[in-house]
């Protein structure tokens, strides 16, 4: 089997622009037409570590409409807020359209329902301009998950389905995540490592100045590499380990381009599973419980309130 390269560039806030421009020369990324960029963006406001850095999206922006006619930056909603609130509030609106791009909240894109043969998923209802666009760009950031351990390229795609109840395919995650890499193959695979997060992550994690950009044209291949990174051990990691089998991925075959694994490795704290999280992940076991405690945001939000109350005495630690 040949070689998947991914390559390390170690840089800063005042270098991004060289590095992204390296990045895109790696992967030989020169498309015409419409460019879908799909940044992370988990949260309403800016936090580094757990949203793409908007400095790096503009710069990611100019340099593709220097041969695409369009570049499209594009979120779906959250599970309690709006993704168009979040591209404000983030500093993502302003970067993107400075760069002469434009945004997208595929949460209000007409839908189109794609057949998946998978008896238990069926079908995936995805954006009608996510699936006409000449070229998608996968910009994740570095990061541990609560309840998959870890968060990176594969799954950045979740964000890619615009029901912002896709909470709801949580109990076939491994499932969804394998269809929409097959489906979309995401070639130019950019991760934002400059501030990684750890613990608490997908959003209250502590945040990690790696300043660090990775690229691969293999979202696997460069997940499995910032796993090792964080130390951790990716076939804990369900959806990777899942994919990995699916596609006969071996992780000999990584080849590893500028700077080492080891110049930047470091022991990255875990998610602490606390009691409210040690029940989640068993709801999520359940399609139908999932759906009926999930259905009522109004609800989850007041048990939200409820959870952040629990978690700031020391024993919720």
């Amino acid at each position: 089997m040949r070689k998947i390269t991914v390559m390390l560039l170690k840089t800063d806030e005042k270098e991004t622009f060289e590095a992204v421009k390296k990045t895109l020369d790696f992967l030989e990324f020169r498309r015409n037409g419409t460019v879908l960029v799909k940044p992370n963006i988990c949260m309403p406001y800016y936090a580094p570590g757990a949203i793409t850095s908007p400095q790096l999206l503009r710069e990611l922006v100019g340099l593709l409409r220097e041969t695409a006619e369009d570049v499209i930056v594009a979120e779906s909603d959250g599970y309690n807020y709006s993704c168009t609130a979040a591209f404000k509030r983030t500093g993502i609106e302003a970067a993107v359209k400075n760069a002469g791009g434009r945004i997208l909240n595929l949460s209000r894109d007409r839908i189109v329902r794609v057949n998946i043969k998978d008896p238990q998923i069926r079908n995936l209802l995805l954006p009608k301009t996510l699936l006409e666009v000449d070229a998608l760009v996968n910009v994740p950031v570095m990061k541990t998950h609560e309840f998959t351990l870890y968060s990176g390229a594969v799954k950045n795609l979740f964000g890619l389905i615009p029901d912002s109840r896709r909470i709801f395919l949580h109990p076939y995650l491994n499932e969804t995540l394998y269809h929409l890499l097959m489906l979309l193959k995401p070639t130019a695979n950019i991760m934002d490592a400059l501030t990684a997060m750890e613990g608490r992550g997908p959003t209250r994690g502590m945040p990690v100045k790696l300043n660090l950009i990775m690229a691969s044209n293999s979202p696997l291949a460069l997940d499995v590499t910032a796993t090792k990174i964080m130390r951790l051990h990716w076939r804990e990691v369900g959806h990777l380990a899942y994919i990995a089998k699916k596609t006969r991925f071996k992780e000999e075959n990584i080849r590893i381009l500028g700077c080492s694994i080891e110049e930047f490795a470091r022991n990255f704290a875990l998610p602490k599973a606390d009691i409210p999280t040690k029940l989640q992940h068993k709801i999520f076991q359940h399609e139908l419980l999932t759906k009926i405690l999930f259905y009522n945001t109004g609800f989850i939000k007041l048990c939200q309130k409820l959870l952040n109350q629990y978690r700031r005495f020391p024993i919720a630690a």
